[in-house]
Order: C-alpha cells, then sequence, then structure tokens
C-alpha cells in the first residue's frame, strides 16, 4: 500500500479520526483520500494535510521517518519555491536551495 496513504491513516488514527472526517476538516471531496492508495496526489492537498498535521511533507511520502526534522522551520513561501524548481525535492535539498538565494540576496544588497 501507499506510503502517503498509510502515514495520512496512521496520523488520523492516533487523533481518533476517521479518513471521512478528515476529508470534511480539510474540505476534500469525500473518498478522496482513499484513493491515493494507487495514485498520486496533487502537491496542494498533500501541503494542507501535513499543515494540518504539523509534519512535513517528506514524511508524509515517505521520504522521512521524522515528522519535524529540525530544518522545518521555512516559511509556506520558501517551500512553495523550492518545490517549483523540483516536486521530489527533499528537506535538506529545499533547505540548501532556501541558504542559495539568501546568499544571493546578501550579495545583491552589497553591490
Amino acid at each position: 500500500m501507499n506510503t502517503l496513504y498509510l502515514r495520512i491513516k496512521e496520523l488520523a488514527d492516533d487523533r481518533g479520526e476517521s479518513l471521512a472526517q478528515l476529508e470534511r476538516n480539510l474540505k476534500f471531496s469525500n473518498g478522496i483520500i482513499s484513493t491515493w492508495k494507487k495514485g498520486k496526489a496533487s502537491s496542494d492537498k498533500i501541503e494542507k494535510v501535513a499543515d494540518y498535521f504539523n509534519v512535513t511533507t517528506d514524511y508524509l511520502l515517505g521520504r522521512t521517518s521524522d515528522p519535524n526534522p529540525a530544518n522545518n522551520n521555512m516559511t509556506k513561501n520558501q517551500k512553495l519555491i523550492a518545490y517549483s524548481i523540483d516536486p521530489d525535492i527533499s528537506d535538506e535539498e529545499r533547505q540548501a536551495i532556501i541558504n542559495m538565494v539568501k546568499e544571493a540576496m546578501k550579495f545583491r544588497r552589497r553591490l
């Protein structure tokens, strides 16, 4: 079974929530999470689920076993910028991109 689906189900179970209840809370269509067992979910929906449970998208997608790594202090906009560069980017790569942009901005200000 799909890691994304299993992690979401586990997080919902830990809260005593059904998937149907989670879908209502997030204003998703009825049964959409169950379709993720076989297919892919959209990035905006994965982000909403991650925000809801206060975990990273990398955790939901099975890229890390740590639901809240220390580098999860990026803003939502920073994550979206990094995600737009590569949707399969890890948290570590995402942070490296943010750091490069910050350094480029510092350099530009010095000119």
